[in-house]
């Protein structure tokens, strides 16, 4: 079986890392589509194998040079996005956990274009997907208690 992220015959397992410093959180550009030139969680697909936590402190290493470690899971969502003909172009189930950084070097690769700290109020200007709001939104509010 061919695995293609672009219009896939099944969906995709996502890993996100929310990244939180104080009243900030970490966010990178993505490089490549899907939302390609976009802020966004650090993260990508789970690889075969391997543990949810383990693919989160990867794909927060690959992208941002940080290593964290993942804590809380903070929620589960879908991303379907569709082509102009309402086909579903890629399909991804995101598990996204509250990472707290403990070493690295702050640097964009990968999969990211650039890699920058953003205060909540920097946030709504970001035009970040609803469902990434929230979760970023259920990551401060657990460390606030």
């Amino acid at each position: 079986m061919v695995i293609r992220r672009e219009f896939p015959e099944v969906p995709f397992v996502g890993i996100g890392a929310i990244i939180i410093d104080g009243d900030r959180v970490l966010l990178i550009k993505r490089a490549k589509p899907p939302q390609q030139a976009q802020w966004s969680i650090p993260g990508g697909a789970l690889e075969v194998g391997e543990l949810v936590r383990e693919a989160a402190v990867r794909e927060a290493r690959e992208e941002t040079g940080l290593i964290v470690e993942p804590g809380e899971l903070l929620g589960v969502y879908d991303r379907v996005l569709r082509d102009a003909e309402h086909r579903v172009q890629y399909h991804y189930v995101l598990i996204d956990f509250l990472c707290r950084c403990v070493g690295g070097t702050l640097a964009a690769a990968d999969d990211a274009a650039e890699v920058r700290w953003f205060t909540r109020a920097e946030l709504p200007a970001l035009q970040l997907a609803e469902d990434t709001l929230e979760v970023i939104g259920k990551g401060f509010e657990k460390l606030r208690r």
